[in-house]
Formats: structure tokens, sequence, C-alpha cells
């Protein structure tokens, strides 16, 4: 179970939902002696769907890890989630494997999905296999699914197999990198090797002459050997091939039927002989931009990508070993915290089961229990070591709920629970909204979030309730006003007087300083909440001592966390105060503060004060069919359609659209477009708010003041 690192191949497998990928994998350790009997998504007894919301679902929600030993390689493999809402177990995934099994359905073609997919293995530049699954689908195309796929994903995608007869009657594959054509009983299993029909040779050739360009090009010698021979084997070819997809030259597509076991074999022979070992990958670069190399007799470091937790048992770490030979016993020093790691117990993954092996080198997959202060993302090393592998970057939250317990008492309770799913889950976004006080639970899905309530009730016991966040407006103003106020105050013994004469204005960079005044201090402030404030001390003549412009500030600053249209936050306001009164007795600090505040609400109001909405950048990937219910739905949300684009047989939609009007867009998109199409959302700037809705979130807001 422990293996060299020459003799490893870590695969994860990446596809849309029902494209096959778990089933595919079920045939796979079967075909490699890892079980011994294939278990269904219907019997609820498959090595990698085990968890009993994943029965519940008959989908995989969560990444899974595995092996096989096949021939003298161990191969690792990791199931991942086909729905865009569980991408965080891709985005993990992909960062320890060195080479992504891409399963498309033959039936359906290039869903959004594997688009989705894709963007992540260009940018951990993964090596990839294509594998068209399904072949026995009565509606299975193969031509047409290697087109999209062609299309999509570039000329770099070359077939190394095809069927002879797609469809419900599938069971013989051409493969032109052997030269040989594989007939399968009736039910599957173990192929029967026959000569390529003679009206497939010219096909069949053809596609084989490519291959052996592509390992050419990497290996010398191998073109004239070809053109004196006229045919190359797979041992031949099999160095060039290997160099080619170790570095993304090229893309090998296969064909099969995972449900019944027709063509896994040849696929993991193929991965066996020809996918890249963590040492033909390039060097993991770490975040100080130093390389390290995949070497057993090196120094240890490890890469925690993955975290779950199990009742009994607390936290388990699933890792890569990044250099050096992790075993039990080692003590290793978190890069991150610098808490030191004792590694206690060592295991290798079987789906739900864990193997406890004596140790792991360089390069391969493992699992460990209870470390004390070690999470996803870290990089724990060997003493004198410094290294520190750069984090993985997960999406911005697509959808967001206000969250809260049934009741105060549960608060506590609530909150724990879900830092401990978060823990598991780092696309998961737990924050208090400053502007709101609101809980907000953000996440990739409102299935993201569903499963996240549903993990609550049923694994920690706590009911959590949900509704629409309230939306963070802006105020600002677009005229200029002047005001004065006096805040005078007399109860006997010394009082409080404070007169405050300013003019506000709407700032903007670059702006000239307002005309008109003797501007002794300039001040351009960032504010907490975003945009700035422009203040002017502009007093002559000793009207207002200099001693009191920190408590003036203050009392501006005061009014402006909280503006007169809304109570929402106020920026981009230049102020200039030019004059005012003082006594010399009743004035001081808390008087100033005061009057500042209501000379500046009061300028405010008068200066056409104007309401901000976050916007967001919205880009939507959806089928050319679906592009006129997305365009007229984007409209109806007051959206600015920036652009558009073709990628592939998708068109691409880029938006700015209201945050106040996403709310459940996820599940809206996937009602139109029959979930094929995928999303992403990210802030964009504040802009005003139209009259009518701005009239309407006013009188709301007056109409809470009045119940309050």
């Amino acid at each position: 179970m422990s293996a060299t690192t020459k003799d490893l191949r870590n695969v994860v497998l990446l596809g849309h939902s029902d494209s096959g990928k778990t089933t595919l994998i079920e045939t796979m350790l079967y075909e490699g002696g890892a079980i011994r009997r294939r278990g269904s998504v219907e019997g609820q007894n498959m090595v990698g769907d085990f968890t009993d919301i994943e029965h519940e679902k008959g989908k995989t929600i969560f990444s899974h890890q595995m092996f096989v030993n096949w021939k003298n390689n161990k191969i690792n493999i990791i199931d991942t989630p086909g729905f865009d809402d569980f991408v965080g177990e891709v985005v993990s995934s992909l960062k320890v494997a060195d080479t992504a099994l891409i399963v498309l359905n033959a039936a359906a073609g290039v869903e959004v999905g594997t688009e989705l997919v894709w963007e992540y293995v260009e940018k951990y530049k993964t090596p990839a296999i294509f594998v068209i699954n399904q072949m026995d689908h009565p509606k299975a195309d193969f031509e047409t699914t290697l087109n999209q796929a062609k299309e999509r994903f570039g000329s770099k995608l070359v077939p190394v197999q095809y069927p002879l007869n797609s469809g419900e009657g599938f069971n013989k594959i051409v493969d032109a990198l052997r030269m040989v054509m594989y007939e399968f009983p009736k039910d599957g299993g173990k192929p029967e090797k026959k000569p390529i029909p003679e009206s497939e040779m010219a096909r069949a050739n053809e596609m084989h002459n490519a291959l052996v360009e592509i390992a050419a090009e990497n290996e010398e010698g191998l073109m004239e050997k070809y053109f004196e021979e006229g045919h190359l084997s797979e041992e031949e070819l099999a160095k060039g091939i290997t160099i080619a997809l170790a570095h993304q030259q090229f893309f090998p597509v296969f064909v099969a039927s995972g449900l019944k076991d027709m063509g896994s074999g040849r696929i993991m022979g193929f991965i066996d002989d020809i996918a890249p070992s963590p040492v033909d990958r390039p060097k993991r670069v770490m975040e100080d931009g130093s390389e390290v190399a995949y070497d057993p007799n090196d120094k240890t470091t490890i890469f925690i990508y993955k975290t779950t937790s199990e009742p009994q048992v607390g936290l388990l770490s699933y890792f890569k070993v990044l250099s050096g030979t992790l075993k039990p016993g080692d003590e290793l020093i978190n890069a991150d915290n610098g808490e030191i790691e004792r590694i206690s117990q060592l295991f290798v993954a079987e789906g739900k089961d864990r193997t406890p092996v004596n140790q792991l080198e360089a390069g391969d997959l493992g699992v460990t229990v209870k470390l004390k202060s070690a999470h996803t993302n870290n990089t724990l090393n060997a003493r004198g070591l410094n290294r520190k592998v750069r984090p993985m970057e997960f999406p911005e939250s697509r959808v967001r709920k206000a969250v809260s317990a049934e009741s105060s008492a549960e608060t506590e309770k609530l909150f724990a629970a879900l830092n401990k799913i978060k823990e598991e889950d780092p696309t998961l976004k737990v924050d208090i909204d400053h502007d709101t006080h609101e809980a907000i639970l953000g996440g990739q899905g409102q299935l993201h979030i569903d499963l996240v309530k549903q993990r609550l009730e049923k694994e920690f016991g706590v009911k959590m309730q949900m509704k629409t966040p309230k939306v963070s407006y802006r105020e600002t103003i677009t005229g200029k006003a002047d005001a004065d106020y006096r805040h005078k105050k007399q109860s006997g013994g010394a009082g409080q007087f404070g007169e405050i004469h300013l003019r506000v204005e709407n700032f903007y960079e670059g702006m000239e300083d307002p005309q008109g005044f003797n501007i002794r201090q300039k001040e351009i402030e960032d504010l907490p909440w975003g945009g700035k404030l422009a203040f002017y001390w502009c007093i002559v003549g000793g009207a207002i001592d200099s001693r009191y412009i920190g408590a003036i500030k203050k009392g501006i600053m005061s009014q402006m966390k909280n503006g007169p249209l809304t109570g929402s936050p106020c920026q981009n306001i230049c102020v200039s105060v030019y004059d005012g009164k003082m006594h010399s007795v009743d004035s001081n600090d808390i008087s100033f503060q005061l009057a500042a505040s209501g000379a500046f609400k009061e300028a405010f109001q008068n200066a056409k004060p104007q309401l901000l909405e976050p916007m967001y950048h919205v880009e939507i990937l959806c089928p050319n069919d679906a592009t006129g219910d997305v365009m007229g739905d984007l409209q109806a949300r007051r959206a600015i359609i920036a652009g558009m684009d073709s990628e592939g047989h998708y068109q691409k939609i880029i938006a700015e659209v209201p945050l106040a009007e996403m709310d459940d867009y996820g599940s809206t998109l996937r009602q139109i477009t029959g979930g094929k199409a995928k999303f992403s959302m990210s802030f964009s700037d504040y802009k005003l708010v139209p009259p009518n809705v701005q009239q309407d979130l006013v009188k709301i807001h007056a109409a809470e003041r009045v119940e309050a």
C-alpha cells in the first residue's frame, strides 16, 4: 500500500453531474482487484459515495480518496462532485492530483459542469485524459461529443479510441494506440482482442500516426523507426507520450461504459503505463518562489488539502507528501502558525475505510487524525525547513443568507456547528455584516446552503433560520449645500455651546479644492466602510479654536455612519468648515461634536442626497438556445449587460447586477436552463439607485423607525 514515488499515479475524476464518474471509479477499482464486487448508486454500497447524505441524494457531494494497486504501481483515485455548488471539492482535489480524468456523457455532450472544472484544470496546468462515458446509452453520440470537446477545449484533444457500434448494442472499441479492436461480452467484462476490421484501418492508421507524431516530438529517433517499421508499439511510444501528457501537449480521449464495465480496464492500463508520476511533473512552486522536488530522500513536507470530521474520531486531515518520507511518530512544524504537530497515526483511504501504513513517500496521498491546530491549506515541515505551499483560492460566494438560531439560547451552539462545517468546506463563508449586524452565510448555491442546514439538524441537532439578507446601501450627495447649526444647553453651572457653519459637496478623485475659502488644513480620509471624506478647515480669525478640529470631525463621522436617508453609511463627501462661534466657558468637545453632527445632517439633506447600491459583476455561461430567456431575466433584475461572447457551444453573458436583485438567482438560472448554465459573481462597485427604488427604500426606513 506504500509505493515509491516513481510508481505512484494520482488521478482525480472530474465531470458534470450524471456523467457517470462514480460508477466508472467503481468499475476501475473492480478491474484492479481493490473490490470483489461492484456496488451501485441504487444499492447504496459504492466505495465512493458512502455518506448518509449522498445515499439520500443519490449524488456525490464530497470528494473521496481511494486507491488500487495495478501491476507495479499504486493508483490513488479521488472522486469529486459534479454539481458546481461543491466546486471547493474540485479545487482541493486538483491541487494534489497529477492527472485529471475528465468524464463526458456521450448522450449529453460537453455540459456546463465540465466547463467549470476545465477552468481549474487549466489553472493548475494538470495533465488531462478525457473519457467519453455511457457509450451504451441509446442516445450516445461519440462524434458530436468529441467535436464539442475539441471546440471547447482545443485541438490538443486527440482520440486514442473510438466506438465501432455506439448505443444500446455497444461492445466494440477500436484502439489506435495499440492498433487492436476490443470486443466485449454482451454484459461487459474482460474483452477479446481482435484485429481491426479492414474497413476501419484507414481511420485507425490516421489516428495512430497522430499519436506517433506527438510522441516523436519528445523522443529522438522515434519517427525514423516508425518509417522503417511502419508501426510502433505502446511501449515504444510510452516515453514520448508520457512527456507530452505531463506537459499538457495533448489530451488523449478514450471511450467507455462504466455501467457495463467496458473500457475501464484499458483506461487503467493507460494510467498505469503512460500517466505521469509525481516525478514526471514540474517541481512544486512554494509561496516564496522556491521549488521543491518530489524527492523521498529530502526532508519531509506535507500539504493538507482537505479536512473532515467523524464522530468518535474527530478531525481527519487528508494530505499529499511533497517531499521526504513520512512515518508515524514524525513531528512536523506548521508553517502557517508555528505549532508542532505529531503524526501519531498514518493511513491510506479506501473510501470510508482507512488502512494503517508504516510510511508514505513523496508524491503519495494519505490521512492522519487528531492534529492539534492544522487546517486545510496548511503546510507542515520537518524541523529546519521554512516551506509554505501557495494556498488554494476558492471562488466567491454566489448565494448569501442571513442566518440565526431559533432561540438566543441556541445561538452559540449554531455558530460553533457552522464553524466546524466551515473547517471542512472552505467555500462556506460565515461573516457578520457590520452595516446590518446580520450573520451572513455565503455558499456556492442553494443546494450548498440547504446541505449545510440539513447537516446542522442531523449531525449537530441545531436548527437554523434563514432569510434574505438586508442590502448594505451607501449614501452620498450629488449637489452642494451650506448649513449652520448651533448647539446650546444650559442647566446650571457650565453649559454647552458650539456653532458650526459648513458646506458639503460631492467628492471625487482629482477634484479641485473648494473655492472662496481660506483653507488652513486639508485631510483626505479613507472611510472604514469604503469611499472617502475630504475635510477642509477654513476658519480664520479664531472664530473656532483649532483644538476643536478633532471633535468636529468626530461629530461629522458619527452622522456619516448613519445617513439621513436610510441609516446607511455616507461616502465620498467633501466638508468645508468655514465659520462658527464658541464660548470661553461653555464650549467643549461634546458641544462641537453635536453642532457638527447637526450641521452635517442639515446640509446633507439639502445637497440632493442619493442612495448607492452594491453592484456585482456577474458572468453567466449558458446554452445558445437559453440565451434569450437568461437575458430577459437579467433585464428584469435591473442588470446592465456589459458584453456577450461565444465559448464553444455556450454563450458567455457579462453583466452588472444590483445585489438586491440577485437573491435566489442560482435557482432561477437552473430552472431557466434546465441546469445547463453556471454563473459567478463578485463585488464591483456602488452605483446610484434609480429614483423610484430610492423612494421605496426611504419609505421603508421611515416606517421601520416609527415602529422602533
